[in-house]
């Protein structure tokens, strides 16, 4: 099944009526700061970006989980042959690439933390997973916001673990990429950033 804003905007409602809450809004503010952030980048196609940031945390579907969302995401991604789909449903979790520096609680069966853990300790993340793992980070439901309003929010609910602040420079790191390739900050493409960050 071709991957495609029709399907992928049908799949995220679906989703969000089965488990609503306020994820499936933070989807889609992730998908258009992915969006806004390809326009600059030569070697990246904008509706690709919009459609990796639209399902990153599309396995909420199945309902209210920590952990075990990435690899409902991968599954229900993989089913319909959305292969990079799927991988970000896992990578966006990890911009470190150690299953450790996980921040939730690995609520799935030992075989899937196993599959997990291999999944990504050997995946090829490329600027699309980077690109949705920065993008992650400067989205809440209600709008786009600063990194640092992102952490403490994010913080606040997961809690502070050990790999905490070696999450947060590697965000920073693949911010500072990301500017490099737009030549401005992120900042200057996410409209309402300063009022969402703020209020």
């Amino acid at each position: 099944m071709e991957l495609n804003r029709q399907r992928a905007e049908q799949a995220l409602r679906e989703a969000a009526e089965s488990n609503p809450g306020a994820w499936a809004d933070h989807s889609r503010y992730v998908a258009m700061a992915c969006e806004n952030l390809a326009a600059r980048c030569e070697d990246l196609s904008e509706e690709k970006a919009y459609l990796y940031g639209l399902l990153h945390d599309i396995g909420r579907y199945a309902g209210v989980s920590s952990e075990k969302h990435l690899i409902d995401g991968y599954r229900f991604c993989m089913e319909r042959g959305w292969e990079k789909a799927a991988q970000i449903c896992i990578s966006h979790a990890f911009m470190i690439q150690d299953i450790d520096t996980s921040i939730g609680e690995f609520d799935v069966c030992e075989d899937d933390y196993l599959f997990m853990k291999e999944f990504v300790a050997k995946a090829v993340y490329d600027d699309y997973d980077r690109l949705v793992q920065v993008c992650d980070a400067l989205a809440l439901p209600t709008g786009f916001c600063l990194l640092e309003k992102r952490f403490v929010d994010v913080t606040i609910r997961y809690g502070f673990h050990p790999a905490t602040i070696d999450r947060w420079k590697k965000i920073l790191e693949i911010k500072a990429e990301f500017e490099e390739k737009i030549g401005c900050s992120v900042y200057d493409l996410l409209p309402g950033v300063v009022e969402n960050s703020f209020k």
